[in-house]
């Protein structure tokens, strides 16, 4: 698979990584653990070489995962995970103090199975904490061989700002696909201007941008799609346009001889905004993870790039991409 780098830092990975929290976390019930095991085989065999998770998607588990999955093939892979919330819970709310930095630190590489974390994200930025005080500890644990790389999480353009004058900032992991288009506006010059790479969560719209899904959808009470509000059965009905715009699209390019799927041309299209944009698509299912992966052989043209966009610009997308709950961790 074709490399990339993120930013000016150094760090190459595959042009897709692999977002891991839906095997624990966040979807429903978590994917056995041998399943799941072959699914992160799979993707290092066709060449991923970058994998997402987080203490907090279980919490714990997810990281616990990896770390016996990816342990054959450390020395090949690229392993991020991230700190921010109180003992691993979203629900408790954040803490990045130096302290509990560390704690997480020392507590990952234990999970992980590995003497350093390559990328150390914080999850999500901490009010009561400045993010000098979070860089500067990030910075002590790269010059004590713990970590690589600094990243952050839904940052907002004062936060990166500061942060990386500290500690240079590696790749910032936001929310970025055509239905969430809000980084183009300040995040992505901002990234562009400092060399800093984004990392795309949720590429494919948490499902919805690849048609799977439709109004009548019903989702398992503990997937957390319940509770936001784009995913309700009426915002739904009215954002299916989009996709329908999307499917259109897709019929008319080729993969091998064969038509575009829908969450191909998503992905292709994340790809072509910049060479130092790197998705992380999710799933559960090999044929899915075949599927993603084969968006990097989606060529499009300035023509196609141009016919999306003035699509897409004519679809009105309803809901909140969060609660309000949510919406208040966002640094923006």
């Amino acid at each position: 698979m074709e490399k990339r780098k993120l930013g000016n830092s150094g760090l190459e990975v595959s042009a897709f990584g692999l977002g891991c929290m839906g095997l624990s976390f966040g979807y429903g019930p978590a994917t056995e653990k041998q399943e799941a095991i072959k699914l992160i085989h799979a993707a290092v065999e066709r060449g991923v070489t970058f994998f997402d998770t987080a203490e907090a998607y279980g919490p714990f588990t997810n990281e616990e995962l990896l770390g016996e999955a990816l342990q054959p093939f450390r020395s090949d892979v690229v392993i991020a995970t991230k700190f921010g919330f109180k003992d691993g819970k979203p629900t408790a709310g954040v803490d990045s103090r130096p302290e509990n930095i560390r704690a997480v630190a020392e507590a990952s590489l234990k999970r992980l199975r590995t003497d350093v974390i390559d990328l150390f994200y914080q999850h999500r930025v901490d009010p009561k904490v400045p993010i000098e005080d979070v860089a500067g500890t990030v910075k002590d644990l790269i010059r004590e061989g713990k970590v690589k790389y600094f990243g952050l999480s839904e940052a907002g353009v004062a936060t990166i700002r500061k942060a990386h004058a500290v500690q240079p900032v590696s790749a910032l992991q936001s929310e970025y696909s055509l239905w969430w288009k809000e980084p183009e506006a300040e995040i992505i010059p901002t990234l562009e201007e400092l060399g800093i790479g984004l990392v795309p969560f949720s590429p494919l719209g948490k499902g919805f941008l690849t048609g799977k899904i439709n109004e009548e959808t019903t989702f398992d009470k503990n997937d957390f799609r319940n509770i936001v509000p784009r995913f309700s059965a009426e915002n739904r009905k009215v954002n299916q346009d989009l996709v329908d715009v999307l499917t259109r699209i897709a019929a008319e390019k080729d993969v091998a001889g064969m038509p575009a799927t829908t969450a191909q041309i998503v992905l292709a299209w994340l790809l072509a905004q910049k060479p130092w944009i790197v998705p992380i698509p999710g799933t559960t299912k090999l044929h899915r993870l075949e599927e993603n992966l084969s968006a990097a052989n989606v060529k499009l043209a300035a023509g196609d790039l141009t016919k999306i966009n003035d699509a897409v610009a004519l679809v009105q997308i309803q809901g909140a991409r969060y609660s309000q709950e949510l919406q208040s961790r966002v640094d923006r």
